[in-house]
């Protein structure tokens, strides 16, 4: 489809960051993508404009009822000078999946990835091509509707900003620390864990907080029921390698729909590597690492990609995986996942999309 797209560009042009310097989520492009949305209208005025604040009322619904959904997906520079996107139309679908459970108006995903791909190619310059770079793209919707009143907002505006980025977590591909989190939940089935809303990530910043003090990269959450079966890291969703096996929990309504968690399995899939869905508890994890069959543990997402996991803390008790090294199965998925996404490897999955 053609898309009624304005465009406004940028003359006054930002400084950029070299590569070696890009930390994750902090430099923004010189442009963005923003759509209104009207009652009875649907979606109009879809442009591309300078960066810039938004303008709302104080009683926006977004502010007091939280309103509000997102994606995150990555633009590569392929060796031939082409732009790469992987599985982008998954992350649009995704996020009508969670505008539905969050009462929001569809987007087209069609029209919604036509626009982003003009924003790119304006933003073009703006990619980085140092190893492990990549532009992050967040494509979000809020309510914008003036009402103090507990009901869907009549107005929203989606938007899409573009940010080069440097690895996710400061480790790189080396492996992180997990706390298992045992007083606070994250989410329960019914809710609103499988929808990507900003409430979840602000319910997990107090656990997050005391892992950062403890010195751990992030929080392994267990179930909201009883406490004992994994669901999944804060930024990621995780994987263990246990007698030859990957297992990694089963999605059960209150677990993020992973992209990356989807592509993974159909690489080991692929590989023909066993790889089983299934409730998993921490008592099976600590089991398996007193008889010396958990071989390696890592979490997908697309900001880290592939994060290899060398220590749990679990009730004072401290799981070393692997010796604290990246294993050979993360470290191969990373490679070629990364290799897929930016080009360097073929992509036998179709996943990639270029231009």
């Amino acid at each position: 489809m053609v898309v009624s797209l304005e465009k406004h560009v940028c003359h006054d042009k930002k400084a950029k960051v070299p590569d070696q310097q890009l930390v994750f989520g902090r430099t923004f492009t010189d442009h963005m993508f923003v759509a209104d949305y009207t009652a009875g209208v649907g979606w109009h005025d879809l442009r591309i404009q300078p960066y810039q604040p938004l303008t709302l009322d104080p009683s926006a619904i977004v502010f007091h009822y939280g309103q509000t959904v997102f994606e995150g997906l990555k633009a590569y520079k392929s060796p031939n000078g082409m732009v790469r996107l992987f599985r982008p139309n998954l992350n649009f679908e995704r996020m009508n999946e969670s505008c539905q459970r969050m009462s929001m108006p569809a987007i087209d995903p069609e029209a919604m990835l036509e626009s982003l791909i003009e924003l790119i190619k304006i933003e073009k310059d703006w990619i980085p091509t140092a190893p492990g770079t990549s532009l992050y793209i967040r494509p979000f919707m809020i309510a914008t509707e003036g009402y103090l009143g507990v009901a869907p907002s009549q107005k929203y505006k989606f938007m899409i900003i573009l940010s080069p980025v440097g690895s996710y977590y400061k480790e790189g591909i080396a492996p992180v620390k997990i706390l298992v989190e045992n007083q606070y939940v994250r989410a329960v089935a019914g809710g609103t864990g499988t929808a990507k809303t900003a409430g979840n990530y602000a319910a997990s910043l107090k656990a997050q907080e005391k892992a950062t003090e403890e010195g751990y990269s992030q929080v392994m959450w267990l179930d909201g029921v009883e406490r004992k079966y994994i669901e999944e890291v804060g930024s990621m969703n995780i994987f263990f390698k246990i007698d030859g096996k990957v297992v990694t929990p089963a999605l059960n309504g209150s677990i993020l729909d992973g992209i990356t968690r989807r592509s993974i399995i159909d690489m080991l899939r692929y590989w023909e590597v066993p790889v089983i869905e299934r409730r998993i508890s921490m008592e099976e994890i600590r089991e398996a690492h007193r008889t010396g069959k958990l071989e390696e543990a890592w979490g997908t997402g697309t900001a880290a990609v592939i994060s290899p996991i060398g220590e749990f803390k679990w009730q004072n008790e401290l799981f070393y995986v692997n010796n604290g090294q990246a294993g050979e199965l993360s470290s191969r998925l990373y490679d070629t996942l990364t290799g897929i996404q930016s080009g360097q490897l073929p992509d036998p999955f179709g996943w990639t999309i270029e231009f």
